[in-house]
């Protein structure tokens, strides 16, 4: 009888234990379902993000959407003008910058992720012989746009005599914009990311443009979240992992012919 009572009493115990896991486990799930991930990202930056038929796409969004949906997060996709992204930031009208953001030289001012992407900065011209080097930019006219990558590293004093040596620095809005201006003849060159001009030059016959060989500087992506904020960090950074060691995050690349450029390294524990 006392054996049984014993055995009774285990029972009872498991399953309250069992209960209370399902009980915190449903709790943590109802916590997660309501919490939003508010991506910032430039809509004009193909392939990373960018609006094709009223449909936000790109390489950086599947990766944001895979994540949300692993982790049972909502998620809303914000275009923002690529100059307020520190303003909204701090503001809380986005939680995280998800869009070919450059972490080399930002690293104090944002929380990173781990990098996922190498990047170059080089020029684009027209494939018509008349551009064929660096020493060749010497009084044209070269795009870049506002408050990018590319506009920093020319910036940089190692760059000084390059940028001096151009007729204009022409900052527009959208790289869409100057590649419509490169094509017409309104610019000579465009500074960008190498991901995005080959995008760009994919999309509109390796014919009209070419990248010179030189490069400006090389760089890496992260995604980037208001200073501090390692938890919510640390959460997508752990979902990012089990997405590269499943193979996903390969196959997103692919998708976007980037498979050359993905970071895959996760640090063992």
């Amino acid at each position: 009888m006392k054996k049984g009572f014993i055995v009774k009493k285990i029972v009872a115990i498991v399953t309250l234990f069992a209960t209370l896991s399902l009980v915190l486990a449903s709790c943590g799930n109802d916590k997660d379902k309501n919490f939003t991930l508010t991506v910032g990202f430039d809509s004009s930056f193909p392939p990373y993000g960018y609006v094709e038929k009223g449909e936000y796409k790109g390489f950086d969004l599947d990766l944001a959407r895979e994540v949300a949906k692993r982790r049972g997060w909502k998620i809303e996709l914000k275009p923002i003008d690529w100059d307020t992204k520190d303003a909204q930031l701090k503001a809380g009208q986005i939680n995280c910058i998800w869009n070919g953001f450059t972490m080399n030289g930002r690293e104090d001012k944002y929380t990173f992720s781990r990098p996922y992407i190498d990047n170059t900065q080089v020029m684009v011209v027209r494939n018509d012989g008349k551009i064929k080097t660096f020493a060749d930019l010497k009084g044209k006219k070269v795009a870049v746009q506002t408050d990018s990558s590319a506009l920093a590293a020319l910036k940089e004093e190692e760059h000084k005599d390059l940028l001096n040596s151009f007729g204009k620095l022409d900052i527009q809005k959208e790289y869409v914009t100057s590649f419509t201006a490169l094509e017409a003849g309104a610019v000579d060159a465009v500074a960008i990311d190498i991901g995005v001009a080959k995008d760009q030059i994919n999309k509109k016959g390796n014919d009209k443009f070419k990248i010179l060989d030189e490069t400006i500087s090389k760089e890496q992506y992260g995604v980037g979240f208001l200073k501090g904020n390692e938890k919510l960090r640390d959460e997508v950074q752990e979902t990012l992992d089990e997405m590269i060691k499943d193979g996903t995050f390969k196959k997103i690349a692919e998708k976007y012919n980037l498979q050359d450029a993905i970071i895959e390294t996760v640090p063992s524990k």
